[in-house]
């Protein structure tokens, strides 16, 4: 395996003399990867992310984006990235198309591949509105061109701050689908922070969790999500519950039973596949059964075992 697209080792930020913000974190993300960073409020997640991005100076330890020191060739890595902070910073008095072209001269292209690499993200884009200031562009028309802007010089890396925070569902799926294709189609790396478990969920490769400036837990969403506990199944029976617990005994997968009145609480590692085992046991065994549900454990669970508390409680 070659280098690492992402490496810190005790990269460390620290405000006002002794306030940790981000303390003594290791990390590595490999190329072609999309790696989840998520934490409750005030957890360190933007200062790291402004770290790797060379936008803040570390006070301890190293980091390295693209094979390059954030702070010894800061400029080396900002050719190699792109940023898409949570707040676009567009010029509201510019058209869509002229801060695309700026970007693009800043970065050294030339008019040609400006307009080949404009073509390529052409549907990011709202062509209609291309022309028109920024000003009168929605939320997420303005999330896609910032996005774009990002993406113009074909970067190596891409650092995504929140991206779809405050977008609608039809806007957000697009950005989904665009980190996808990136990931897929290009093998670019990705750097994602998001306030939305189910988005990490849905596109990271492996997530790390930072709570109070420390990485907490690191590793898949499967492998996470089955570190706070099995599969539940939940059958509610209109008769004897302990009958309907007898029922279950030997049935392959599950591991225990637990009755709370007139429910059973079916504890299993797998329970997509000894769901239909449950419900053959019960049915065969007399007892009527009004209700029988699958529960799995959630990044949300993770969370609230790991922080003490829910992800989504405000911002950080």
């Amino acid at each position: 395996m070659g280098e690492p697209a992402i490496r810190s080792v005790g990269l460390t930020r620290a405000f006002d003399g002794d306030v940790l913000a981000v303390d003594a974190i290791d990390l590595t993300v490999e190329s072609g990867e999309i790696y989840g960073f998520l934490g409750p409020n005030g957890a360190g997640k933007t200062t790291a992310v402004r770290m790797f991005t060379t936008l803040l100076s570390p006070t301890g330890g190293t980091a390295t984006v693209a094979g390059y020191d954030v702070a010894d060739d800061p400029g080396s890595v900002r050719l190699r990235i792109g940023v898409a902070l949570q707040d676009a910073a567009l010029d509201p008095k510019q058209s869509g198309r002229e801060i695309l072209r700026l970007q693009a001269r800043l970065y050294g292209l030339h008019r040609d591949e400006f307009e080949q690499r404009f073509t390529e993200l052409s549907h990011l884009i709202d062509l209609e509105a291309v022309d028109r200031m920024v000003a009168t562009y929605s939320g997420g028309m303005k999330r896609r061109l910032d996005l774009a802007a990002a993406l113009i010089h074909n970067p190596d890396i891409l650092f995504l701050d929140e991206p779809t925070t405050g977008l609608d569902p039809v806007s957000r799926v697009k950005v989904w689908d665009e980190v996808r294709r990136l990931n897929a189609e290009l093998g670019m790396t990705i750097f994602l922070t998001t306030q939305y478990l189910e988005e990490a969920d849905e596109l990271a490769d492996r997530i790390g969790i930072i709570d109070k400036g420390r990485i907490v837990a690191e590793g898949t969403p499967e492998a996470l999500k089955r570190s706070v506990g099995s599969d539940l199944i939940v059958a509610r029976v209109e008769a004897d519950a302990e009958q309907a617990a007898a029922a279950l005994d030997g049935v392959k997968g599950v591991d225990s039973v637990e009755v709370r009145g007139d429910e059973l609480l079916v504890a299993t590692n797998d329970g997509a596949a000894a769901v239909s085992g449950v419900a053959v046991a019960l049915d065969g065994c007399g007892v009527p059964v009004r209700e029988l549900t699958l529960r799995t454990p959630t990044l949300d669970d993770v969370f609230l075992e790991l922080t003490g508390g829910h992800l989504q409680e405000g911002e950080e």
